[in-house]
């Protein structure tokens, strides 16, 4: 006899007799089976028979049923019928019969609902033949299931078995058909998938997406190699251009990191063979030493054009590729690489082609001082080549000593530096006189003073009825550079850079190194600010600046006008903050006083009451902007305005779109519309899309992304609206 079957029999008499015997079974020890019910009989040493509200408890084990049979020399065999209901930590199974063994955790369960909540995800639905195969492991014959709420049924997997082990959280189904809304839409042989949501190896779902390559579908393969190792193998399939083989590898190590990536396809349209490599690699080769490489490459100038939608083009019409390391030395580092770029433009003129850097060596640093001193170093040595400009070598060494004064109404940090670059070329001739040559050597020393200072103000105000503290923050910047005649120099790096708020407190307008401005200006500025005493929210912001020359600067790049203006700058202004909770601004202006116009402006206003609403609408102008398309620059008017907006229709549909219309050229360059539906349980993702690709070259195109909860997705359209509308969040988050 076992050496629990007498305390069993025992605590079921107690039970029988006195109601609140239950209690009694919590003092006896592991293994021990209590039981209740209205009636009970049998032999101690063989069967115990319950008939009538039987409930059957062993530790962590649970059955309620009309009927229970109990059999000791048969493992402790349970039979229970006619509405039984069984559950475990995680598990809750309902039957019309019970064949169990409480003590191998083995069994069977005719016409079975179930529900397992085990790896944190939900599993539950209906099956024929429930066959429990020990701890946390079942297999569910002829059923449907599904990861929605109690009696939701708006998708379903059906399937001859469905194999769940939770011991491995690994879930395989068999001859399986997935259900939306009643309706078939996918059959599989066999498929495995997570049952807590970690990564699995397997077929995912397709990826479906229509436009001007038409049918264009993806049917990814997951491949979870290691912890630290996976892969995704994805045939594309584009119903214009071919199949399309494409994959993504990823490994982490304690040391390293990476990713390769690729896509090959024999394009029938263009009856040529056509592909994409991107690849990234970091590692640490010790505490202060590491390296790394990136880039990507295409086969051709199109290829961007014609295999992705705007959203996830390169927004760069060059391809970096770098290889670089970097050490570093405590009070600075060196970094070393080799840089150089696929340019995606037919017949490109020089200039719109990046030197390549090979190499270029970098030694920066800096240290605080005593007494509230700080110095700085820049220095780089590079080789630029170019298949077409002027090449050679440029030293540039640029050392600066600054001392900082704070308190709490201000700052002041004056600056001094010496800015010193070679210039080692190759022989060149000028294209307009081949017989001069440039000069093969040049040296230029530049010296550099700045002044930047600050005061504080502050008082206590009110904004929209709440307490807020008011600032006040008067700056004044100063610039000191004389002048050097650098026409004779090439251009490796140097462009001019935007006039907006941060350039009026930089000492260059110019970025790179082969062009340093003369400089003797002083730059005003005032900000204001409301503060929210209670959030520390920035409630708005609102700053005006001016700069103002003292001399004429002198220095241009290769086809660049002289400043036109003398004596001050264009006046900028900006504008900001979160307004409320819900409400945030941002705008920026600015105005030439000589002539009394506008150059330029934008202001943005955006609206999120809560997740899944926002709403925001943007317009800029530029007087005179330059755009570049396909290698042609264009100057002309921008007016441009730009709506997004995410919003619910009904509880569960929820409309998006964006737009891009020039109110200059009158027409939209970009348009973006369709809708999400959030059923709970699954949600469903349409959105159309039409774009210009080149001048009056549009592209169109539709995409749809599936996501079953705690199950798959599929595509990346939630991806491309967090892109194209400020404040987006997923219906289902």
């Amino acid at each position: 006899m076992p050496a629990n079957f007498r305390p069993t029999v025992i605590a079921a008499t107690v039970a029988l007799l006195f109601p609140a015997a239950p209690l009694f079974a919590e003092t006896l020890p592991p293994g021990t089976l209590t039981v209740t019910a209205d009636a009970m009989d049998g032999q101690m040493d063989k069967e115990l028979k319950a008939r009538g509200n039987v409930v059957a408890v062993r530790d962590d084990q649970k059955v309620t049923s009309d009927w229970l049979d109990y059999y000791v020399d048969k493992g402790e065999l349970v039979q229970a019928g006619d509405r039984v209901q069984m559950t475990q930590p995680g598990s809750d199974i309902v039957s019309r019969r019970l064949d169990y063994s409480m003590q191998s955790r083995q069994g069977e369960a005719d016409d079975a609902t179930f529900a397992f909540n085990q790896g944190g995800g939900v599993l539950r639905g209906k099956s024929e033949k429930l066959r429990i195969l020990g701890d946390k492991h079942y297999e569910l014959g002829r059923t449907t299931a599904n990861t929605c709420d109690p009696g939701d049924e708006s998708w379903y997997l059906k399937a001859t078995t469905i194999d769940a082990d939770y011991r491995s959280n690994i879930g395989v189904a068999r001859n399986a058909r997935l259900y939306l809304g009643g309706v078939p839409v996918l059959y599989t042989p066999w498929i495995d998938f997570p049952l807590d949501g970690a990564r699995k190896s397997g077929l995912l779902f397709p990826t479906l997406s229509t436009g001007s390559n038409g049918l264009d579908i993806t049917l990814p393969y997951y491949w979870n190699i290691a912890p630290n190792y996976d892969a995704t193998l994805f045939p594309r399939y584009i119903a214009k251009r071919g199949l399309m083989l494409g994959g993504e590898f990823r490994y982490l190590q304690p040391g390293y990191t990476g990713t390769l990536y690729t896509e090959q396809i024999e394009d029938k349209e263009t009856d040529t063979h056509r592909y994409l490599w991107k690849g990234e690699h970091q590692q640490q080769l010790a505490s202060n030493w590491s390296w790394g490489y990136g880039g990507s490459y295409v086969s051709d100038n199109d290829y961007f054009d014609d295999f992705s939608d705007r959203l996830a083009q390169v927004s760069s019409d060059n391809l970096e590729r770098q290889a670089w390391t970097s050490y570093n030395l405590g009070w600075g580092s060196v970094f070393l690489r080799a840089q150089r770029y696929q340019t995606l433009i037919d017949d490109a003129r020089g200039d719109l082609i990046p030197y390549a850097r090979l190499p270029q060596l970098q030694l920066n640093g800096g240290q605080a001082l005593p007494a509230g001193f700080r110095w700085q170093l820049l220095s780089e040595a590079t080789r630029f080549s170019h298949p077409d400009l002027q090449e050679g070598n440029r030293l540039m060494v640029y050392p600066q000593l600054a001392w900082r004064a704070d308190a709490s109404w201000g700052f002041v940090e004056p600056k001094v530096g010496v800015n010193y670059r070679r210039y080692d070329l190759d022989a060149w001739r000028y294209a307009s006189d081949p017989t001069r040559q440039v000069e093969r050597s040049k040296t230029v020393t530049t010296p550099t003073f700045s002044v930047d200072s600050g005061l504080y103000f502050e008082r206590d105000s009110e904004f929209g009825g709440h307490a807020h503290t008011q600032t006040l923050e008067p700056r004044l910047y100063y610039v000191n550079i004389p002048y050097r005649d650098q026409s004779a120099l090439p251009n490796f790096d140097s462009a001019t850079t935007d006039f907006d708020w941060t350039q009026l407190f930089t000492e260059n307008r110019y970025s790179g190194w082969d062009r340093i401005n003369e400089a003797n200006q002083l730059t005003a500025a005032v900000t204001s600010r409301y503060i929210d005493n209670e959030s520390g929210l920035e409630r708005l912001r609102v700053g005006v600046g001016q700069r103002f020359y003292f001399e004429k600067d002198r220095v241009t790049l290769p086809g660049e006008a002289e400043r036109s203006r003398d004596n001050v700058s264009d006046i900028l202004a900006t504008v900001g903050g979160d307004l409320t909770r819900d409400w945030r601004l941002d705008g920026a202006i600015q105005y030439n006083p000589e002539d009394s116009r506008t150059e330029k402006y934008h202001v943005g206003v955006y609206y999120k009451p809560a997740a899944g609403k926002t709403v925001s609408m943007r317009y800029r102008y530029d007087r005179d902007e330059q755009v570049t398309i396909n290698g042609q620059t264009f100057e002309y008017p921008t007016r441009q305005v730009e709506l997004a907006a995410q919003w619910p229709i009904t509880r569960q549909l929820y409309g998006v779109g964006r737009v891009e219309y020039s109110l200059a050229a009158k027409q939209a360059f970009d348009t973006l519309a369709g809708f999400e539906y959030n059923a709970g349980c699954w949600t469903f993702r349409m959105v159309g899309q039409r774009y210009l690709t080149d001048i009056d070259e549009f592209k169109t195109g539709v995409m749809f992304q599936l996501e079953l909860k705690d199950l798959s997705s599929t595509g990346s359209v939630a991806d491309k609206l967090r892109l194209a509308i400020p404040g987006y969040s997923k219906t289902n988050e």
